[in-house]
């Protein structure tokens, strides 16, 4: 090796571990948003619950990667099939069936609730969902200042929530629990008490995202799909955002484990 090699190598050396030093003594930066670190804290801290801890309402499961449930006996369905309940037995947590799924046309959506790219001042980064319930409208932010916006219904309870989650579940045709209540008060839901199977009759619709908030708590609210697109711009669900079946189905493919959910707060104002 010649003294000019020798005597390059010595600077290159030289200015690594300069910069090295700079790196080490530079002042600390906060680091972004990390679900993955809020994660790691919940698993020292003894992990998440294995079932939800104010009861199984919607047929959610945590921890995510929930045990595969058994083959269900549930006939294939025709046109006019109507699922039936069978005598002790759950329906598994999705439809095994994955049914088409029949849109809506869109111009018979008001077009404030259609589904639009438009532009989005939030600071938010990409890959958030944004609920803005008194708008009755959902964004998931991109790249580049822009979002996907799509129309939502929502309930009376869906105003008084609002705050961070994030997604610890999807499901495709997902299984609907009714609550107590509910089973005791409306005949429809009394055939259900151990869960009505996904299917395009179950009030869940095409898919439906389960909302956790940050100590990994399953916070029973769910973006989900609709059977009724009527409902869609107004206030008629028990609390939860839905969606056309369509939308919902998008939002399902372009959304994954652990993205971040704000639900914007309407109460302070």
């Amino acid at each position: 090796m010649s003294d000019r090699d020798i005597s390059r190598r010595s600077m290159l050396i030289g200015t690594g571990a300069t910069a090295l030093v700079t790196v080490m003594t530079s002042p600390a930066r906060a680091e972004p948003f990390s679900i993955d670190a809020i994660s790691n804290w919940f698993r020292t801290r003894g992990g998440f619950d294995e079932e939800p801890r104010r009861g199984d309402i919607t047929g959610s499961v945590s921890p995510t990667n929930a045990p595969a449930a058994p083959p269900p006996s549930y006939q294939s369905p025709s046109d006019g099939y109507e699922p039936q309940p069978v005598p002790g037995q759950r329906p598994p947590l999705e439809s095994p069936i994955d049914y088409p799924i029949e849109k809506v046309n869109p111009a018979s959506i008001k077009p404030q609730f259609r589904r639009q790219l438009v532009r989005y001042a939030g600071r938010e980064w990409p890959g958030t969902i944004v609920v803005d319930t008194r708008k009755r409208q959902l964004f998931h932010v991109r790249e580049g200042g822009m979002a996907m916006r799509y129309g939502i219904g929502v309930g009376r309870a869906g105003f008084t929530w609002a705050g961070e989650a994030y997604i610890a579940r999807k499901a495709r045709w997902p299984r609907w629990t009714p609550p107590a209540e509910m089973v005791a008060r409306d005949p429809k839901a009394a055939k259900w008490p151990l869960g009505m199977p996904g299917g395009p009759k179950n009030p869940l619709g095409a898919r439906a995202l389960y909302l956790f908030d940050l100590t990994g708590r399953d916070t029973l609210y769910r973006i989900h799909g609709t059977n009724d697109p009527s409902s869609i711009g107004k206030n008629l669900s028990s609390g939860c955002i839905r969606m056309l079946n369509q939308d919902i189905a998008e939002l399902y493919l372009r959304v994954t484990l652990k993205s971040r959910v704000l639900v914007l707060n309407h109460q302070a104002g």
